[in-house]
């Protein structure tokens, strides 16, 4: 049987090294150091207006900058897809100007004149009030699903030695599949543009949900070998129940990423960020309900052993 146990402390350093590149581009500034996020907030969060314009014509970003300067949107943000396609992101545009023509309206007609004619444009707007509303029910959700997960966990393993201790170390391990996964995007916005918006917001839900869900697996494992083998030592117990699970926790996760990998090569831009999120959460959560939430146990119950000893 492989000792994975015996190297828990490896498992500690592979996640340091997993957490620490994230957490430097969450401080570094715009970061913690400035009291920011770390991340690039999409319109959900931020308010403003996007548009995805199709030109006639190859473009520049110059040229498209330009015109928008001198529409009185110096602000914008510019994000070329190829010579043709473009994202632009801009504050709040208004619905109705004085001579009838709304401020998105005018914007297509000096970027067809300036720039190249558009084929097909699409807009999404969110205004400061549902942005802030946005923020506040994420944290919300966040919040009651630890919750319901802590409890629902202490209550599954009533019967276990310490089942606080499960639920606790399920919900140490969550923050650390967490901490990885929007340390990821931090990195990935900074250097690839890559925003946060619901799309993230969701997949971190369903990483939550998965992550827990993987780690369940372990643990109702762990429960039942202490119990079958009370006289065991519980490291011992954990290691078996953790040898007896790994393989089918690689193979979900394994078939789990195709799928998502899959998606992000033939699925549409809507859902790249949704899809990231996922994959690197299904990988981050396989690795941690294997080497990492049981360790935690094995931590605390060797600490207990010394305090009696």
């Amino acid at each position: 049987m492989i000792d994975i146990v015996g190297k828990r402390f490896w498992y500690l350093i592979i996640s340091l090294i997993l957490i620490t590149p994230g957490v430097i581009s969450m401080v570094i500034p715009p970061g913690w150091s400035t009291f920011e996020s770390g991340l690039r907030p999409g319109i959900d969060f931020t308010s403003g207006s996007v548009l995805s314009i199709r030109f006639e014509e190859r473009s520049s970003e110059s040229q498209i900058k330009n015109v928008l300067s001198q529409n009185n949107h110096p602000e914008a943000l510019i994000q070329r897809i190829n010579d043709q396609d473009f994202i632009i992101r801009t504050k709040v545009l208004s619905q109705e100007l004085t001579n009838g023509e709304s401020e998105r309206e005018l914007l297509e007609e000096a970027l067809s004149e300036f720039v190249s004619p558009i084929l097909s444009v699409d807009i999404d707007t969110v205004s400061p009030i549902i942005a802030k509303e946005t923020i506040r029910n994420t944290f919300i959700a966040l919040s009651v699903a630890c919750i319901f997960i802590l409890a629902y966990i202490w209550y599954a393993f009533r019967k276990a030695p310490n089942a606080y201790r499960f639920g606790i170390s399920a919900i140490l391990a969550l923050i650390h599949d967490l901490i990885i996964v929007v340390g990821v995007f931090s990195i990935l916005g900074r250097t690839l543009n890559v925003e946060v918006n619901s799309m993230f917001i969701i997949g971190i839900l369903t990483v939550v949900g998965y992550s827990v869900n993987d780690t369940i697996v372990v643990f109702d494992r762990i429960r039942e070998n202490s119990l079958k083998y009370p006289n065991s030592l519980m490291s011992a117990n954990i290691n078996l129940s953790i040898c007896e699970s790994i393989g089918r926790s690689i193979n979900t996760s394994f078939t789990t990423i195709l799928v998502i990998l899959a998606m992000l090569i033939i699925g549409g831009s809507s859902i790249r960020e949704l899809l990231i999120v996922v994959a690197v959460g299904v990988a981050v959560g396989t690795y941690s309900s294997i080497f990492v939430a049981s360790q935690f146990l094995v931590f605390w119950d060797n600490r207990k052993n010394k305090q009696r000893s």
